[in-house]
């Protein structure tokens, strides 16, 4: 009996016991449901997800041997959410397990030390939307900054990973590579070849507590970034460190505005080197005025004058109307066919001469020139040129190439007609005059002028540009006449002191054009240049230098010195074994 009635007691007290576990329960459910349902309604929502952007990576650029010209770095930003940045702080945990109370100013004060920002512009982003779950603090900070950022352990502060562009050869190849703002690309091969370097942006979200604390393992990717690909462009990166220091030398010694030099392999219309004065470096863009950003290479036109006289001459070959040994009757002034009190003069005074055609391109004659126009039509001698690249952009198609201006025969006056076929009234880049010499190297075969060698996308699938199609511009045997021809301006001409180079044969030509003023009349300044190829018997690369307005040298003998500094150094590079043979003895006189 007393047995059933502890029974009877134990099983009250259970039943009695698990009423009011049940009571509680339905008490805490009615307190959560009704009572405090909109506080924790507002507590979900302050673990909002938070979607972040995750970037793909910029692709590359790279020169031919693989050098870096352009890379992404990780950079960072580092972010806070105000709502979470209590005013009375928050409570850091040592490593002993002991806390440390932390201060909102004290916080601000130590984001400040490690990032060098200023305390009261943090306070400012941190209070300007104190509701906000967001805001930035400093952006763009490198790794180790990060790090320091991390190791504070501030509950509300956060980070976004952020690529940044970086130049590590600095202004080699600067004006080629161009340059990302804060806006993208903005020239250069980073914004003509963005198609291929972009990176697509992905995205992920996580979950954040409700004093913004992010919640481990809660990150969801959304949508996977993709990086871009590389570039690789057909220079070399060593040569054109080269190029830019011996013209930026030359230039400055005689207080050129601006300048040029280019490289070409005339095997394929690889451009191994363009340099330019001034150099830009991309990391320092205010380092040179804003008309030096791009390439002048491709973009400025100019009146090349005399280096165009064996195109000119290689047509009139080609069709047989000349041979080297053609006597031409040279006067002191040629006014055929031109309005009355109008002359063309050379750029020497001198009696009648009498200059075979190979004497004319030695003297760089432009009446010599002018008398050899009259043995063919406007039309032939507009298609001439034209056949040459000249009046159109080159294959290798730089972000604002200029086509230059050559006048078609319907449009153009009795006096430009003429002076055009010796580089005067009308206009060429320094790629297209780099093409043109490329053209009687590669036996009258103009190949495509080709930069961008390749895009390898992320995949690894590798892309070549498609760059055109060679043309015949002239015979293989009148570009090998010229060639002869020009020799004669190495191992005769007035600047053979200089460019002569022993052992080699080569086949130079220079240019000394005078600069129209404002109001298209000729003035004082001249814009000179030295063009030619080695070796002449066999040739492997065409070098051009030009100097625009000199002070110092208004000649050609201005660009001389780095044009003979170029051609050494190409045939040290890659390595030209010396001619075997003589330049063949051609007459220059008769």
């Amino acid at each position: 009996m007393h047995t059933f009635r502890v029974s009877r007691r134990r099983l009250a007290l259970t039943l009695f016991a698990v009423f009011a576990i049940v009571t509680v329960f339905g008490v805490r459910l009615v307190d959560i449901q009704l009572v405090q349902a909109d506080e924790l309604t507002k507590q979900a929502q302050d673990r909002q997800v938070r979607t972040v952007t995750t970037y793909g990576t910029r692709g590359n650029i790279v020169d031919s041997n693989g050098v870096v010209l352009a890379d992404s770095v990780d950079r960072f930003d580092i972010t806070a959410s105000p709502k979470s940045a209590s005013p009375d702080g928050y409570d850091h945990r040592n490593a002993d397990g002991t806390k440390t109370h932390v201060s909102l100013a004290d916080a601000i004060s130590r984001i400040a030390q490690v990032t060098g920002a200023a305390p009261q512009t943090l306070y400012s982003a941190l209070t300007a939307k104190p509701d906000s779950d967001f805001a930035y603090l400093v952006k763009g900070v490198k790794l180790d900054v990060f790090n320091k950022v991390k190791a504070l352990k501030i509950p509300w502060v956060y980070s976004e990973p952020h690529p940044a562009r970086t130049y590590p050869n600095g202004a080699v190849a600067g004006n080629l590579v161009g340059f990302v703002g804060t806006d993208g690309p903005q020239a250069g091969t980073e914004l003509k070849q963005n198609a291929c370097l972009a990176g697509t942006n992905g995205s992920s979200s996580y979950e954040t507590s409700a004093d913004g604390v992010r919640l481990p393992g809660s990150t969801v990717v959304t949508k996977a970034a993709k990086d871009g690909g590389t570039i690789t462009l057909t220079i070399d990166s060593n040569l054109q460190w080269f190029a830019q220091q011996t013209l930026a030398q030359q230039a400055q010694a005689t207080g050129a505005q601006w300048g040029t030099a280019m490289i070409v392999r005339v095997s394929d219309g690889h451009i191994m080197a363009a340099a330019d004065y001034p150099s830009v470096d991309p990391n320092d863009r205010n380092s040179v005025s804003p008309d030096s950003l791009g390439a002048r290479s491709f973009t400025s036109p100019y009146e090349p004058g005399s280096i165009m006289k064996p195109a000119t001459v290689a047509g009139l070959v080609d069709k047989g109307l000349v041979t080297a040994s053609t006597p031409v009757v040279v006067p002191s002034r040629f006014t055929d066919g031109l309005p009355k009190g109008s002359y063309i003069k050379d750029a020497f005074a001198h009696p009648t001469e009498h200059w075979t055609v190979a004497g004319v391109i030695m003297n760089s004659s432009n009446i010599g020139i002018a008398e050899l126009t009259k043995l063919e039509s406007e039309k032939d001698r507009y298609a001439n040129l034209r056949a040459f690249g000249l009046g159109s952009k080159t294959a290798a198609d730089f972000l604002g190439e200029d086509p230059g201006d050559l006048i078609p025969p319907d449009k153009v006056d009795s006096i430009t007609t003429v002076t055009q076929q010796f580089g005067q009234g009308m206009t060429a880049t320094s790629a297209q005059i780099a093409s043109l010499y490329q053209t009687l190297g590669n036996d009258g075969l103009r190949l495509p002028l080709t930069l961008i060698d390749s895009c390898t996308a992320a995949d690894g699938t590798v892309t070549h540009p498609t760059s055109g199609t060679p043309t015949r511009a002239v015979s293989a045997s009148a570009a090998q006449e010229v060639r002869q021809m020009m020799e004669t301006v190495t191992t005769m001409g007035s600047l053979r002191n200089i460019i002569n180079i022993p052992g080699y044969r080569i086949a130079s030509k220079s240019g000394t054009a005078q600069v129209a003023d404002a109001n298209g009349r000729y003035g004082s300044d001249y814009i000179v240049s030295v063009a030619g190829l080695v070796p002449a018997d066999r040739p492997q690369y065409a070098v051009i230098v030009t100097l625009a307005k000199p002070a110092t040298i208004k000649t050609s003998a201005a660009a001389a010195p780095a044009y003979a500094t170029l051609m050494k150094q190409v045939i040290k590079t890659y390595r030209i074994t010396p001619s075997t043979t003589p330049a063949p003895n051609v007459p220059v006189v008769w």
